[in-house]
C-alpha cells in the first residue's frame, strides 16, 4: 500500500544552530534561533495581516532552495521530511498558515 502524499510550501529561517547555517540568501547564518523565531513571526504577521502573499514574501525571505517557486515543495510522502515538519503538515487544513516549527534546518512556517 502506498504511503499517503501531502503538499506543502513553506519559509524557512536559518540560524547558526542549523544543521546547515547558509544558505542562497545568506554565505554564514549568525543569528540565534531566538533572533530566526522573531523574524518568522513578523512574517507570519504579514501574512496575516494580508500585507503580503505567502508566496512573495517566501521568495523573498525563505532560506530553501523552495524560495524560487514561492516555497512551494511539491507533492512529498510520508518519512521524506523531517519529522516535526511531516508532523505539522499532518495536523494542517488546507490552506491553513502554522506558527514556527522547528526542525534541523531551521525554524519554519508551513501552508
Amino acid at each position: 500500500m502506498q504511503k499517503p502524499q501531502f503538499r506543502a510550501s513553506h519559509i524557512l529561517i536559518k540560524h547558526k544552530g542549523s544543521r546547515r547555517p547558509s544558505s542562497w540568501k545568506e554565505p554564514v547564518v549568525t543569528r540565534t534561533k531566538e533572533e530566526a523565531l522573531e523574524i518568522l513571526a513578523e512574517i507570519r504577521q504579514k501574512i496575516v495581516n494580508k500585507e503580503v502573499d505567502f508566496a512573495t514574501i517566501a521568495e523573498k525571505e525563505s532560506h530553501c532552495g523552495s524560495h524560487e517557486r514561492g516555497g512551494d515543495l511539491g507533492w512529498f510522502r510520508e518519512d521524506q521530511m523531517q519529522k516535526p515538519f511531516e508532523d505539522a503538515v499532518k495536523k494542517l487544513k488546507v490552506g491553513e498558515l502554522s506558527g514556527p516549527v522547528e526542525t534541523d534546518s531551521g525554524v519554519h512556517i508551513i501552508l
